[in-house]
Formats: structure tokens, sequence, C-alpha cells
């Protein structure tokens, strides 16, 4: 994740089992999320992340005015991806859920929990970096 702007906020890779709250960093109109218990370290998701929502997710209507009630995803299981990369300026983080539902993770509503159930294969334990490959030594009986 780290894709909104947020050159004044410390940043680290999601590690599977942590905690996140949806958030709004200061000097920021943009959300993310943040460690439980650390608001102001955005943790990074890396497209494929796995999370599960503690309640059924909300996020604000498409248009963002504030009149419009929330609108209620029913899902709690959610991917991590980024859309629309060919538009350099525009929010590329996203969820999607089980029944194909894309949503900017900038539109979520400020508060949610979520824990990180698993990182996308590939990526080591605590990093954002993709793994080298491993390699195993296999015996064979003839």
């Amino acid at each position: 994740m780290c894709d909104y702007s947020l050159h004044h906020v410390a940043t680290r890779p999601a590690r599977v089992g942590d905690k996140l709250v949806a958030t709004r960093f200061p000097n920021s109109i943009t959300r993310g999320f943040a460690a439980s218990g650390e608001p102001h370290v955005a943790v990074c998701l890396m497209p494929g992340t796995e999370i599960a929502f503690d309640q059924n997710v909300e996020c604000e209507p498409s248009f963002g005015i504030g009149i419009l009630p929330n609108k209620k995803i029913g899902q709690r299981l959610a991917r991590f991806r980024q859309i629309n990369m060919d538009n350099a300026v525009t929010h590329h983080d996203a969820l999607e859920f089980p029944d194909g539902q894309v949503v900017l993770v900038t539109r979520l509503c400020e508060g949610q929990c979520a824990t990180v159930l698993q990182l996308p294969a590939g990526t080591r334990p605590g990093t954002a970096e993709k793994a080298e490959p491993e390699t195993r030594e296999v015996s064979v009986s003839l």
C-alpha cells in the first residue's frame, strides 16, 4: 500500500497477525491502515494481502459529499490490490471483496479494524520485499 502521499508519516510493511485500523493520517486527505496502538505508523500492504475486518465493512458513498449515508459492503474478508495504475493522479490502493466489489482504501470509514491473515505468495513474513526462490535439499531412496 502506501500509495498515498505520506511523506511525513512513518511506514512499515504488513506482517501476518497485524491489527490494523483504517485511519486518516495527519497532514493528508487520504486514508490508509495504521498499526493498532501506533496511529502514526502507516502499514503498507502488498497486492494479494488478505485481511479480515472485525465487522462488516463500511465506506463513504462515491461522491463523498457527506449528505449520503455510508455504504455497507456486507463483507468482512478482503484482498488488497491496486487499480487504475495507468492514471498517476488517482488513488490506486483498493480492497476486493469475495463478491467482486472493489472499494478504494481511501473511501473506508475511519476506525474500522482488521487483521492481516495472509501475505501474498513470494513475500517474506514481515517484509514487503519479494522472497528469493527457496532451495531445499531432497533425498530420494531408490
